[in-house]
Order: structure tokens, then C-alpha cells, then sequence
């Protein structure tokens, strides 16, 4: 699934997100990957399924009231009034329909009308699964002592989710991630993503520590970089 790459996050958020990650990393043997992206899913499937439930009702409502329709269709033709078999009115059912499913389509084409269409579990499980894909592929058993940490954030889901490898999810409860994601919201929510990946990311640092600190042979097996996709 291509996703087009966002333009929020500035030469100067790499850099700090970077510096956050390294000096984290300082102090504790987990290795953190952080990745933002501007969408997790095109939710076509929820398009399709809000156009053909509008192209329902229009159908359940021309069937119910063919006479007001035929009404207006000759009002628009001038008035001459024109008896339709079986088939025409068939047809014109069927056209009126299908335009009904083509402009609904077309409407929900703007991302930000088809998102607020798009029910919130719907898009917590898009974002959730589409962070185990990225973890699974960059992050998962990657490390040595199996200690791989993923912050991923999706700004338009206004989402984030932290996904960590075998050793730490045996140790830290999902919970204890708490205070990270609400830094990291705060200041998305403020316009300041780039801050608040560092935030984020100096709160995983102090859980890290704590439950894996540093040792005294412990690589830099994944890059610190801020990853946008």
C-alpha cells in the first residue's frame, strides 16, 4: 500500500529526534526506532461501503415512491408526461442508482470527509496493525537481547502506538507506556510533532533504563534516525 510521505516533520525534528534517541539509548540496551507517517490506510473499503449504503437507500427510496420521481423526470423534460414499461423504469432506476454510488465515491475522495466517516476502533486497529507490519519488518528480533522498541505515530489518525520487542513486552506492561504517549500527543496536538517524538522518546529512555540498562558490550544495532514513510 503506497503512502504518501508527509511534509510536517522539518530538517531540525530529525535532528532532535535523533539527539533524543542516541542520548536515550546512553543509558539503557533497548534500541528505540521511531516512524511517522501522514496515513496508515486509504480506508477504501470504508468509502465503498458508505457508497453503496447511500445507493441503497436511494434505491429502497425510488422503489417506494416511483411516482414522485417520474414526476420530477417529466417535470424536466418539459412536462410531457411518458408511460414507461417495466424495463425503462428499470433502467432509470438502475442509472439514478449507480450515479448515486459514483458521487458518494467521488465525495469521499477528500481524505479528511472519508477519516471523520470512518469509525474510531476502525482506525485504532489500522494504525495498530499497520505499526506490528513496520515493527515485524525493522524492528522485531533485530537486536541481540531481543530489546527492539517501536514509537510510531500516523498524524492524520491523530494515533500513535508503541510496539516492543520479546524480552521488553515480557517485562513492561503495556500501560507503563503511558506517560511517553501522552508527551508525544501534547505536543502533536500542538503542532509540535517533531517535540513530541522527543518527548516520547526520553520517557521510553527512562522505562528502558530502569529494566534494561546499559551494558558493557551493547552495540548500536539499529540506526537513531527519525524515519518518515
Amino acid at each position: 500500500m503506497a503512502i504518501r510521505k508527509i511534509s510536517q516533520m522539518t530538517e531540525a525534528d530529525h535532528v532532535l529526534v535523533t539527539a533524543a534517541v542516541a542520548d536515550a539509548e546512553r543509558h539503557t540496551s533497548g534500541e528505540i526506532v521511531t516512524i511517522v507517517t501522514d496515513l496508515s490506510d486509504h480506508y477504501e473499503d470504508i468509502a465503498m461501503a458508505w457508497a453503496s449504503a447511500v445507493a441503497f437507500i436511494a434505491l429502497a427510496t425510488y422503489a417506494t415512491f416511483p411516482d414522485f420521481y417520474i414526476g420530477l423526470i417529466n417535470g424536466l423534460s418539459g412536462g410531457w408526461g411518458h408511460e414507461y414499461t417495466t424495463g425503462e423504469y428499470v433502467a432509470l432506476l438502475l442509472t439514478a442508482v449507480a450515479l448515486k454510488w459514483i458521487g458518494t465515491w467521488f465525495i469521499l475522495k477528500w481524505m479528511p470527509l472519508r477519516l471523520a466517516l470512518t469509525p474510531k476502533s476502525t482506525k485504532l486497529a489500522r494504525v495498530r496493525n499497520r505499526a506490528i507490519s513496520l515493527f515485524k519488518v525493522g524492528t522485531e528480533a533485530k537486536t541481540v537481547g531481543r530489546t527492539g522498541v517501536l514509537l510510531y505515530l500516523s498524524m492524520k489518525e491523530h494515533r500513535a502506538e508503541i510496539v516492543t520487542d520479546e524480552a521488553i513486552a515480557s517485562k513492561v506492561a503495556p500501560e507503563v507506556w503511558g506517560d511517553a504517549m501522552v508527551a508525544l500527543l501534547d505536543q502533536v496536538k500542538a503542532g509540535n510533532p517533531g517535540t513530541g517524538v522527543a518527548a516520547a522518546v526520553r520517557q521510553m529512555g527512562v522505562v528502558l533504563a530502569e529494566h534494561f540498562p546499559k551494558g558493557s558490550e551493547n552495540p548500536n544495532e539499529i540506526p537513531d534516525r527519525l524515519i518518515e514513510i
